[in-house]
């Protein structure tokens, strides 16, 4: 019996559908309408204390038009600081995460005694505390600047809650494949390398993203050792001009725009991963 063509449209329609709500514009759509509801009720919240909103006086915080061209102020270039700091902090704590990892399924005593006194340390004390200590405590005896400081707490940090990501990844992996791998002769570099990580990337990409957007924010806190990123700018300028909601809120929207592109980034790349 011949298909109906007004249930093929049906179901076109409905596969449409369902993939505008798993797509990352339904993720940006619910996002705006959820800041655009925050907004709505700070406005009336003001209004009730009678606060008067003067976002006019924003845009000079972002840039400025000169002689010279287009300048970045001061909230801009906290931002380009906190990117900065994200982006190497990331790369290290994805390092450390895989190295933690791989010591936590080591054969060896030394190795996953050294990861398990790491893993504890770092998971069971406050973020703010690891950076106080490694600022005031590590910096001086090894003469780390406040940026390296700051680095090296969160690559820290994040690398302990990666490393658990990475561990779950690697034993999702087929025990088959690995004892095929060695009874080819390929040594254990060589099987994580073309074995077991090209398969468990598909499998930890989705947590290590959150735990990308986990580093983002918690990088406010490096504003406590006198780092000017987007936080500490932020209070200095609320310091400066009073304009405490307009500027939260301006700065809550571009650690906003952050995360956003982040999940926009990383879902183009799944899809990627997941074609054959």
């Amino acid at each position: 019996m011949p298909e109906n063509p007004h249930d093929k449209n049906i179901e076109s329609n409905n596969r449409q559908i369902r993939a505008f709500f798993s797509s990352p514009l339904f993720d940006i759509c619910q996002f705006s309408l959820l800041i655009a509801i925050l907004a709505w009720l700070a406005v009336r919240s003001a209004d009730n204390i009678g606060y008067n909103w003067q976002w006019y006086r924003i845009p000079r915080y972002l840039f400025s038009v000169t002689e010279s061209g287009i300048v970045a102020g001061p909230l801009v270039e906290g931002l380009l600081i906190t990117i900065q700091i994200s982006l190497i902090s990331l790369f290290f704590a994805l390092a450390v995460g895989l190295l933690t990892a791989i010591f936590r399924l080591s054969n060896s005593f030394v190795a996953r005694g050294l990861a398990i006194i790491y893993l504890e340390t770092s998971r069971n004390t406050p973020l703010l505390i690891q950076i106080f200590f490694i600022y005031f405590v590590v910096g001086p005896m090894l003469g780390l600047e406040r940026m390296v400081a700051a680095i090296l707490a969160l690559s820290l940090f994040e690398g302990a809650y990666a490393s658990e990501i990475f561990r779950s990844g690697i034993q999702s992996v087929d025990q088959g494949q690995i004892e095929a791998a060695h009874s080819l002769g390929l040594t254990t570099f060589a099987t994580y390398r073309h074995i077991i990580i090209p398969q468990a990337i598909r499998t930890v990409l989705p947590p290590l993203t959150s735990q990308a957007i986990s580093l983002v924010k918690d990088s406010a806190l490096v504003s406590t050792i006198a780092i000017y990123d987007l936080t500490m700018q932020g209070q200095a300028l609320i310091a400066e001009s009073y304009l405490t909601f307009e500027i939260w809120f301006t700065v809550a929207a571009m650690y906003l725009s952050i995360t956003l592109f982040l999940s926009v980034v990383v879902g183009m790349l799944e899809k990627r991963l997941s074609l054959p």
